[in-house]
């Protein structure tokens, strides 16, 4: 990733505009700010949240608040934590997203 033409700045995302969307169950909150060619986000899953589609998207993804779990098309299941993360690449491996209890991210792609 090259990070080019952005000036040092800070973002209060409690300022930042809450955008809706909705899962094949539950809803996520998006907060996004872009900055060049790098899309940031605070998200937020609501207990009960499932991803109504399989994303090939590369993010970096940082839980900072309950449980995630990420189904890899392949059938495999990974479960992040508050300070944990998972990395992928683009058109790498299909993955969705779902959790019980509801969690917070912080996500760059």
């Amino acid at each position: 990733m090259q990070m080019s033409a952005i000036p040092f700045g800070t973002t209060d995302w409690s300022q930042v505009e809450r955008i809706e969307h909705k899962g094949e169950r539950g809803r996520a909150y998006w907060r996004t700010q872009v900055f060049g060619g790098i899309r940031v986000r605070m998200v937020e899953y609501t207990p009960g949240y499932l991803a109504d589609h399989w994303c090939v998207k590369g993010h970096i993804l940082l839980c900072t608040d309950g449980e995630l779990h990420t189904e890899l098309k392949d059938g495999r299941i990974f479960t992040l934590h508050p300070c944990m993360s998972y990395q992928v690449a683009d058109n790498a491996e299909p993955h969705r997203s779902y959790t019980e209890f509801g969690a917070k991210l912080f996500i760059v792609d």
